[in-house]
């Protein structure tokens, strides 16, 4: 049985992100960036999803670590062959990802609060896609950096 436990975000400054008709899922999320070092290719970063809300579509282009803090993380990922594999994600779950995974990610019915840990050697870290696998932004660090998200 875990300990419950909540992680005081009451003084960080979030950037929001809602859903458009441009997608077909409920997308309601924000990001955090705690800290940058671009010269070492690294980003660490907070997410925090609404209820059953999603992030959009995107590929990890960076090695990352993640950290569920509070809620639940569902992960749909679709694999090489295009094969959706879920997965479900708990309050102190830990995973590493060299990156390259193609995913969704949603919150369970209590949102959810994430750590991010990113390293890349270009400075790339995700790529927001489509449903057809097509580039519509990447995030890089300089660009999280100054709150932008993407290209």
């Amino acid at each position: 049985m875990r300990d419950a436990f909540e992680f005081d975000t009451s003084q960080i400054e979030w950037t929001h992100f809602e859903g458009s008709p441009r997608f077909d899922y409920h997308i309601d999320y924000a990001i955090a960036v705690l800290a940058a070092q671009e010269e070492l290719g690294a980003l660490d970063l907070l997410v925090k999803w609404a209820p059953n809300a999603y992030c959009h579509y995107h590929r990890h282009l960076a090695a990352t670590t993640t950290l569920v803090l509070e809620g639940e993380q569902h992960i749909l990922e679709t694999g090489a062959n295009g094969k959706t594999i879920q997965k479900i994600r708990k309050a102190g779950d830990y995973a590493r990802s060299p990156g390259g995974d193609l995913h969704m990610e949603r919150a369970g019915p209590d949102g959810l609060l994430v750590f991010f840990g990113m390293q890349t050697a270009d400075g790339r870290l995700f790529e927001t896609m489509d449903k057809d696998h097509n580039v519509l932004s990447t995030a890089t660090i300089a660009n999280c950096q100054a709150g932008r998200f993407k290209d």
